[in-house]
């Protein structure tokens, strides 16, 4: 059955490249949005070479534009910005990721878009947000991740601190842009105000969101928390542990009634009917003989047999998957996480499923991320109604590119 997604006609023009802003919209297409994705005449979003390049593409690129419409404006050239400017008469949110003060250098600010468009809402995503005194400075998802608190606490107390093997921090802002529009739609369009407005998303201001009560910590007691590496400060028994394979499972055993069922399965019954040990406040203080009773019964079974324990216990555990876990187990291929779609005419490629599941307007791939320019002329003929003639004295004048454009 087909169904009509959520967003079906919501129009959104993204002006951004790499993570944090075409993550914003990759959602926003996957769930029926039509997004048209600027890019610049030549190469487009730098984010089409990097990583794995198969069949000349990047195939985090094809991913992370599903759905998209690519057009090509060189947004330096009045023409461009004039261009732009008559998309917005149309759109529904703008989504950008440049640094601030860019888009006023190109006359496409919110005070000139909104005199255009009064009901645009206009996603802003940078390092530092658009003021204060760190504005101007460049900013990457990783200093965001250093700057909003994560990477003091990501790592061993004794070694120094790492990082989470993707791009949290753009991802991280990327999902609080995505809240910030709809909370804006529902101003302008279910209370009826009309109202556009700017959301205003910096990079460390999203990881710092996740930073739990560490302000509150600090102001009362002084207390810094730092690196703990695979535990969680203050809540036992929690961490990771190393099976007789070799293979790592994270058990959680923290609850009170979880803890007795943990005890029992590992036949540590001894410390199951400790007192002392009957809450929290004193098994964090046992931290460590809790984690060796633990990791010497994980040690002794090979993970399978420790899965299926901790399972029957009604134990939360899990094991540490790589890729290759993921694609291999039978929950992920259940919940549709790992969907095939055609790459091209000739093979097909598993890509990831859609986030979140609505039971009657799911989101769903349509198409992969297109060729650069792919869809330049549809837009200029459908939305500006353009005739061939213009279309082709903007190719000339290097204004849009001709690589790859198409009608649909």
């Amino acid at each position: 059955m087909k169904f009509e997604k959520p967003l079906s006609g919501l129009k959104v023009l993204e002006m951004g490249q790499l993570i944090a802003g075409p993550f914003t919209t990759r959602m926003l297409a996957e769930f029926g949005a039509e997004v048209i994705k600027v890019e610049p005449p030549g190469k487009g979003d730098p984010i089409r070479e990097w990583r794995h390049i198969y069949k000349g593409s990047s195939l985090w690129w094809k991913v992370q534009s599903r759905n998209k419409k690519s057009v090509t404006i060189n947004l330096k050239s009045e023409e461009g910005q004039r261009i732009i400017k008559e998309l917005v008469r149309s759109c529904d949110i703008v989504v950008e990721n440049f640094r601030p003060g860019t888009l006023e250098k190109w006359g496409l600010g919110y005070e000139d878009l909104c005199k255009i468009n009064p009901g645009l809402i206009l996603v802003r995503i940078s390092g530092y947000g658009q003021d204060g005194p760190y504005r101007d400075k460049p900013g990457f998802g990783s200093i965001g991740e250093a700057i909003g608190g994560l990477r003091h606490l990501t790592g061993y107390p004794d070694l120094p601190p790492t990082r989470v093997g993707i791009a949290l921090g753009d991802s991280l802002a990327a999902m609080y842009s995505i809240i910030g529009a709809f909370m804006a739609i529902y101003h302008r369009d279910v209370k009826g105000t009309g109202e556009g407005q700017v959301i205003d998303v910096a990079l460390y201001e999203a990881v710092f969101g996740l930073m739990e009560d560490m302000v509150m910590e600090y102001d009362k007691t002084g207390f810094i928390r730092e690196r703990t590496g695979t535990r969680i400060p203050g809540v036992a028994p929690s961490n990771t542990y190393q099976c007789k394979d070799g293979k790592f499972v994270v058990i959680g055993g923290n609850g009170d009634s979880i803890f007795k069922r943990l005890m029992e399965a590992i036949g540590r019954s001894d410390l199951a009917s400790r007192s002392d040990l009957s809450s929290n406040e004193g098994r964090a203080k046992s931290a460590d003989l809790l984690d060796e009773a633990i990791g010497n019964w994980t040690k002794s079974h090979n993970y399978n047999v420790v899965i299926s324990t901790l399972d029957n216990a009604k134990v939360p555990a899990g094991g540490i998957y790589s890729i290759e876990d993921i694609m291999r187990d039978p929950h992920y291929n259940y919940r549709e996480m790992i969907q095939s779609f055609n790459l091209d005419s000739e093979e097909s490629v598993r890509i990831p499923g859609i986030i979140p599941k609505l039971s009657k307007t799911p989101g769903g791939t349509e198409w992969l991320g297109p060729s650069l320019g792919e869809h330049t002329e549809e837009i200029l003929e459908k939305w500006l109604k353009y005739d061939k003639a213009k279309i082709e004295q903007l190719k000339k004048e290097g204004i849009i590119s001709d690589e790859g454009s198409k009608v649909t």
